[in-house]
């Protein structure tokens, strides 16, 4: 067994402890100056769009925020008829799925933003959110993308953003909906969004889903579940608050495995006769009727709000989170020409995978938001200190058996397949702890130049326990930002913005190496990212409309590469995102919504390479997508349509490659969406949603290794009736 402790030593902790002492002198100095009564005119809400972000560190309007942020609302998400999250975020430009390594599959949320995974740096209400789960949309107010390094909000492995889900909470008011929707592929899924006030202070919010739905396209893969969100609230329109919610979901889903690439675009393998080969039936399943995946994921959280005085606002969160995920997947691998002329007796290896893992997450909160002057400059000030302990365990089980390979064009799922049995005792383990501190302040230097700036300290330790590697980890890591936004007019702003970010060894996974070289060793560095953004954000049509443009670079470093020279491992390898982004979300007309996006990017990897090839792409990184989603009402009736478009994603990135197995790219891709809505009565309505309006055959998820892919459904429909009471 490798035993392993960091040669890094950990940075004095006392700077950590003076912004700390700082932070509230800051507070306490501010309660004096009484600030001026502000008369509030109430503007109607415009569907589709937002003005500021429901996250306390991001004090100022989003058009006066020197970022690229995107809030994706309900009312967006419920038109579009979107249950999973993925569904949700092909509303933003520049996310595209992923699949997973050979004989693997990737469970849950796996996607990634401008070459950079997202999985980790995935939040809910602000805390970080871990575990495989397919996340649903049920219990969601809106979706916040924060795009470039967000270090210095959320802490570690930020590389090029973040998301933050925004639970749905009791307010004043009854106020309750359900709706049904039936579709293809035998859906079947009902919600209930029931919230009622209790008292002139209290309210009391319950969210619910259940779903038994099959995949359009596939034969035997099926999603089943349910959903509770629970949220109540006293203090309401008083000084305190308390807020007491929490989530519960449950899946047993038949997991998919994807089809085997052969007969796709540029497909290749090393036998001419199986590299001519026609494609697979769609629908083939080659996975057993004995493949499941079973997830519970619990979440309960307290925050507690007390204004001290105007301008003054203290609160504290406490978060416990746990997800189980238990799923054996069976997956395709090498093909076997039986006979060579006849396509019929022809195979296709098969693995199976079993994962048996939990994550748990135990976090606190105490943070503080400030309104007050220094002479003639307004400050807005959030600071705070967080605490986070997080675990991951994975536990091994007995395999026996063999797996019996497939007819490749005739697959029969009841082959014999090997089969798992209890937990063998040993386990791989991995916990990180981190106590974090960070201060925000926008300065309003005159009435049209400010000065946004950001810094966080992370006290991390990472620990991994393997049957075979005890390793340990532990260092502070520094991020910051920092922005000026200048604004020519009311209704804009131009900016420019720098930011910063760190990820640790063990940083995105919780195992820690022993491998010399390998990036999660503890010996090494932590990657470093830099971004600078300029960008201009305008609201428009009487302030109903939000355009925003940015061009921004970012480079992270400090990525292990070969050293010819020396001929070891060194951290001098760097990747490079830089492009251009464009947006425009609100209202064209009072009855013309839109919400669209843009992003041209290039994404380059320098100075990578091992012994033998040299790197110098990104996977899964295409130059261009964009997405549109406009509706239109006209009376009773609203009718919607939307596209995206995939540039090619490349899976091979290596100079002197040209020729690999399997699929070497994801072609490029464009879908159409429709929608109708008819409001029968104030209450009730009706809408029919079509989904991959021209029935487009399309690949949208390929495996590293270019042999399994997954094709985006067909056409396909749903209706949903909407009750309000």
């Amino acid at each position: 067994m490798a035993h392993i402790r960091s040669r890094k030593h950990s940075k004095p902790f006392h700077l950590l402890a003076l912004l700390a002492a700082s932070v509230p002198a800051a507070g306490m100095a501010q309660q004096a100056p009484t600030l001026p009564t502000v008369t509030v005119t109430e503007t109607p809400e415009v569907p589709y769009k937002a003005d500021k972000s429901a996250n306390e560190k991001i004090t100022q309007p989003l058009l006066d925020t020197p970022k690229t942020i995107q809030i994706i609302k309900k009312e967006t998400l419920e038109e579009q008829g979107a249950i999973t999250l993925m569904e949700a975020l092909r509303n933003t430009p520049g996310i595209t799925m992923q699949m997973g390594e050979n004989g693997n599959t990737s469970a849950g949320d796996t996607f990634q933003l401008r070459g950079f995974s997202l999985q980790q740096s995935t939040f809910v209400d602000g805390i970080r959110d871990l575990g495989a789960v397919t996340r649903d949309v049920f219990n969601l107010e809106q979706i916040e993308i924060i795009k470039g390094p967000a270090g210095a909000e959320t802490g570690r492995g930020a590389t090029t953003g973040s998301l933050n889900l925004i639970s749905k909470q009791a307010h004043l008011g009854d106020e309750s909906s359900v709706s049904g929707t039936l579709g293809t592929a035998k859906r079947k899924r009902a919600t209930l969004d029931l919230n009622r006030q209790l008292s002139d202070t209290s309210a009391f919010r319950v969210n619910a889903m259940v779903q038994d739905s099959g995949v359009d396209g596939r034969n035997f893969v099926d999603n089943s579940g349910g959903g509770l969100g629970l949220s109540y609230v006293a203090g309401l329109g008083t000084p305190t608050r308390v807020h007491l919610y929490s989530q519960h979901i449950r899946q047993n889903n038949t997991p998919d495995g994807g089809i085997p690439s052969i007969g796709y675009p540029n497909f290749f393998n090393a036998t001419p006769v199986i590299a001519g080969a026609p494609k697979v039936n769609r629908e083939n399943f080659y996975g057993s009727p004995s493949d499941y995946e079973k997830i519970d994921a619990d979440m309960f959280t307290v925050k507690v709000e007390h204004d001290v005085g105007p301008g003054l606002t203290v609160r504290n969160v406490t978060r416990y989170g746990k997800t189980r995920m238990d799923r054996v997947l069976t997956g395709t691998g090498a093909f076997t020409a039986v006979v060579p002329g006849d396509p019929a007796t022809w195979t296709v290896a098969r693995s199976r995978q079993n994962v048996d893992q939990e994550n748990s997450i135990f976090a606190n909160q105490t943070s503080l938001n400030s309104e007050f002057k220094t002479g003639s400059v307004q400050h807005s000030l959030a600071a705070g200190l967080e605490l986070m302990n997080e675990r991951q365990t994975t536990y091994a089980h007995t395999a026996t058996g063999t797996n019996t390979a497939a007819n490749l064009y005739n697959p029969n799922p009841n082959d014999p397949m090997s089969t798992f049995g209890p937990r063998t005792g040993a386990q791989t383990g991995g916990s990180t702890s981190t106590v974090g501190l960070y201060v925000f302040n926008n300065a309003q230097l005159t009435e049209r130049f400010s000065l946004n700036g950001g810094l966080r300290l992370d006290n991390y330790s990472v620990s991994t326990r393997t049957p075979t590697v005890n390793a340990d980890d532990s260092d502070t890591l520094t991020s910051w930002n920092l922005g000026a936004v200048y604004k020519p007019a009311e209704n804009g702003s131009v900016y420019v913005s720098y930011a910063t970010s760190a990820t640790p060894p063990g940083g995105n996974n919780f195992q820690l190496s022993a491998t010399a070289g390998n990036i999660n060793n503890s010996a090494l560095d932590p990657q470093e990212t830099q971004s600078v953004e300029l960008g201009t954000k305008w609201e428009l049509l009487n302030k109903r409309l939000n355009v925003a443009a940015a061009i921004f670079r970012t480079d992270n470093d400090k990525q292990t590469t070969y050293d010819t020279i020396s001929g070891t491992t060194q951290q001098f390898g760097k990747t490079r995102v830089q492009g251009i982004e464009l947006s425009a979300v609100g209202q064209i007309t009072n009855f013309w919504q839109i919400t669209a996006g843009l992003a041209k990017t290039s994404t380059k990897q320098l100075n990578q390479q091992s012994a033998t090839v040299t790197t110098t792409g990104v996977r899964w990184s295409p130059d261009l997508t964009a997405t549109v989603w406009t509706s239109y009402q006209l009376d009773k009736l609203t009718m919607g349509l939307g596209a995206r478009y995939s540039s090619e994603q490349k899976r091979v990135i290596t100079v002197g490659q040209p020729v690999a197995a399997g699929v070497p790219n994801i072609p490029s891709f464009w879908v159409a969406d429709a929608m109708a809505t008819y409001q029968v009565n104030p209450k009730l309505s009706f809408r029919l949603n079509v989904y991959n309006l021209f029935d487009k055959d399309y690949l949208q998820v390929l495996n590293n290794g270019g042999s399994r892919i997954g094709l985006g459904a067909p056409r396909s429909a749903a209706v949903t009736a909407n009750y309000k009471f």
